[in-house]
């Protein structure tokens, strides 16, 4: 027999169900209105839990986003901000290229081939994960730039993207058997180059 619990307005009470419930809800709101038109009260209200269980079971929307619709298992924007401040500025490109491929070689690509599948069959999806790019990683990346930032930030992208897709979606040999290292010191200069020296 279900437990009756005085959770206010019919809310569910805190337990593994609410989890899963706001996992639900935020799929469903992230691709009706996109990462910037979500927010943490309208995925709690149409999960029917209060909105402090978000950052309960998540941390915050952007780890719910990363969870709900990437199915990241990881937060990329940390693992980007410690790859560029971490170590010697000139080898910035290095580190945010070791970073990329040691990540998603770690789980074996096939998140990454996933994502890339999704976001190639749904629109909705793919608007949503350019507001979450946009405002994490984009972000985080023009924080290092000194001018340009929103094109160096895509031009890294179209490469680390380029590269994932090489390497976890169609893999094609042998960069999608080399090691990482040979592939940092390879790819790592030209990030470098988006992130720092001139375009021009």
């Amino acid at each position: 027999m279900p437990i009756v619990t005085s959770a206010p307005r019919g809310r569910r009470p805190g337990g593994a169900d609410t989890r899963a419930a706001l996992l639900t809800a935020a799929r469903e709101v992230f691709v009706e209105q996109g990462y910037d038109g979500a927010t943490v009260r309208a995925i709690a209200r149409r999960a029917g839990v209060d909105a402090a269980m978000v950052n309960h079971w998540f941390g915050g929307k952007e780890s719910l986003f990363a969870e709900a619709v990437l199915k990241l298992p990881f937060n990329p924007r940390e693992h980007l901000a410690q790859a560029l401040r971490d170590g010697d500025p000139a080898l910035m490109g290095e580190r945010v290229t070791r970073t990329f491929l040691t990540t998603w070689d770690a789980h074996g690509g096939g998140i990454f081939a996933a994502l890339i599948r999704s976001v190639a069959a749904h629109d909705q999806v793919s608007h949503a994960l350019r507001d979450f790019f946009h405002h994490n990683v984009f972000a985080e990346l023009a924080t290092v730039a000194k001018d340009n930032a929103p094109l160096r930030a895509n031009l890294v992208a179209t490469q680390l993207i380029g590269l994932g897709i090489v390497r976890y979606v169609t893999r094609f040999d042998p960069t999608a058997t080399v090691e990482v290292e040979t592939l940092a010191k390879a790819v790592g200069p030209t990030i470098q180059r988006y992130l720092t020296e001139p375009l021009d």
